[in-house]
């Protein structure tokens, strides 16, 4: 049993066994949810039938067309289901791949026959039209509103459904397809807005590249080769033109927080942002050290580290409203709590999240955002004031649920590395003479305590996460709490010298303050254990 206790704070952190389905957990979708998803695809099956073939087709091709693009929409279903389950759930993004589908080949056909009565004035023929058309719009605002592999399948499906469009021309999927795949790669790891002008002219360079492949190929370069060029230059600008117009627009109507979006909530000069800094200024300090805290977390695991970040730097922006009753921010008289009841401090504590999440929705911030604020402490318990309930009324029933927060726990990855980043600063300001050892040992007791107090059982953590986590909080703390050399002239009377501090004096394995720290480790694994709410 003492074995098992002087290894019990690493225990969760350095094992290889995993509960079995726990790492590929993810919550069904629900009837409503997948009927919904029905509907859209029958519906984006019924107009892009009536788009690609217009009012004189019979209906035997509209049932046939019809046909083919549901087979298509169940194909792209399958890979979603097993590239990214969690979407199937979410019937706003389904809705917005539809509508870029949709739109795409509807601003494609419009396109066609606007070109066409122009053609014989400008001598094009229809296969020129076709390279003038933005059809990587869609791919790129699909990339930047979703991610590259949704891209990459609605770049596929575009080109067959385009090849409808086309017939007669294999080459023209073709090109759809290798410009979609260039102008989803080349706003993969887009930060700025700007970048959407560097994108636009690589998805052209590479369209011209393509196009005097193909009319190499046919042995017509020379006849038609400028006049194809000048089209596919055309169409590049409009890809610029359009996706930087309707970002702005797919970001505000669905609530979509992209890479660029983020960065921009990143501005010290945020409402927020600069509330925190004049009003509450140790949060603010906080903030940003879970910020670095949460970001390298979120590298190691293949997180959006952006998002991490945005979501530390928020995520008690609550505590704007009453900053004297924390402790991180300076107080110019008595501690406020020492006149209030525990219970009242802890309803007080508690507050700042509601109010977090007020002023965000306020402020119109990004739901993923406005998630992490609600979901950083779960429904974690406030230590201090329940211990100081219990010793003063030591004899009393006190309920653990009414000093808990309100939650919801974390759902995501992204919301619980917030919730460790917290919780391990917070108990690393309080550790005496911060060492490497003593530094591991506080992590892996806060991340065990939080483990087993079952706050990560609604996010899909996997211990190896965890370990993963624990190994970046270390290296940035490590960082933070570095020993220092002393200056010549610079100490102050009644200061020790680093000579003359413990740690010199006595060898690493027999430090004072290292017992402590495993110690509490041990108590905090002995002591807490999965509380169902």
């Amino acid at each position: 049993m003492n074995s098992q206790n002087k290894t019990g704070v690493k225990l969760l952190l350095s094992s290889k066994v995993h509960e079995p389905g726990r790492e590929d957990q993810v919550e069904g979708v629900s009837r409503p949810a997948m009927l919904a998803n029905i509907g859209i695809a029958l519906v984006a099956a019924v107009l892009l039938a009536f788009v690609l073939q217009g009012t004189g087709g019979r209906l035997n091709t509209y049932c046939g067309l019809v046909a083919l693009l549901l087979v298509l929409f169940y194909l792209f279903y399958r890979d979603i289901k097993r590239y990214r389950p969690a979407l199937l759930g979410d019937t706003k993004k389904i809705f917005l791949l539809a509508f870029l589908l949709l739109s795409t080949i509807a601003l494609s056909q419009f396109t066609v026959h606007l070109s066409l009565h122009l053609a014989d004035e400008f001598h094009l023929d229809r296969e020129t039209i076709g390279f003038a058309l933005p059809v990587s719009a869609g791919a790129m605002l699909a990339c930047l509103l979703l991610d590259f592999h949704l891209a990459l399948g609605f770049s596929f499906v575009v080109s067959i459904l385009l090849g409808i469009l086309f017939q007669g021309d294999p080459f023209i999927p073709v090109y759809y397809f290798l410009g979609g795949i260039v102008a989803a790669l080349s706003v993969v790891r887009c930060k700025k807005r700007t970048a959407v002008l560097k994108a636009g002219a690589l998805t052209g360079l590479v369209g011209l590249i393509v196009i005097f492949c193909i009319d190499l190929y046919r042995g017509e370069l020379a006849a038609r080769g400028a006049t194809d060029l000048g089209a596919g230059l055309l169409g590049a600008m409009a890809v610029t033109a359009i996706v930087s117009v309707a970002l702005p627009f797919f970001e505000s109507v669905f609530d979509i927080a992209t890479d660029i979006k983020l960065l921009e909530l990143l501005d010290p000069n945020h409402p927020l942002l600069k509330g925190l800094v004049y009003k509450s200024p140790g949060t603010y300090h906080h903030s940003i050290l879970i910020g670095n805290l949460a970001e390298a977390a979120a590298e190691a695991i293949n997180e959006n580290s952006i998002l991490a970040r945005v979501g530390a730097y928020y995520h008690d922006i609550g505590k704007i409203h009453k900053p004297e009753y924390y402790i991180e921010n300076p107080r110019p008289t008595e501690n406020k709590h020492d006149r209030l009841m525990p219970s009242m401090s802890s309803l007080i504590i508690a507050s700042h999240v509601k109010d977090g999440v007020e002023d965000a929705r306020a402020q119109r911030l990004p739901m993923a955002v406005i998630d992490i604020i609600q979901q950083h402490h779960g429904t974690s318990l406030i230590t201090y004031f329940y211990q100081k309930a219990k010793e003063l009324k030591p004899f009393a029933s006190i309920a653990e649920e009414d000093y808990r927060y309100q939650g919801p726990r974390p759902r995501t990855k992204v919301a619980a590395i917030v919730m460790l980043a917290d919780s391990v600063e917070a108990a690393s300001r309080a550790l005496e003479d911060p060492t490497h050892q003593r530094i591991q040992a506080l992590t892996d007791s806060v991340i065990t305590r939080i483990f087993l107090d079952d706050q990560l059982s609604m996010c899909d953590l996997t211990l190896k996460d965890l370990r993963e986590i624990s190994r970046s909080f270390n290296l940035v703390l490590n960082g933070i709490y570095h020993h220092r050399i002393d200056y010549p002239g610079m100490g102050f009377p009644g200061d020790k010298k680093r000579g003359d501090h413990q740690d010199k004096k006595q060898p690493e394995e027999k430090k004072p303050g290292v017992g402590k720290v495993q110690g509490a480790a041990r108590e905090a694994v002995a002591e807490f254990r999965p509380s169902r709410c």
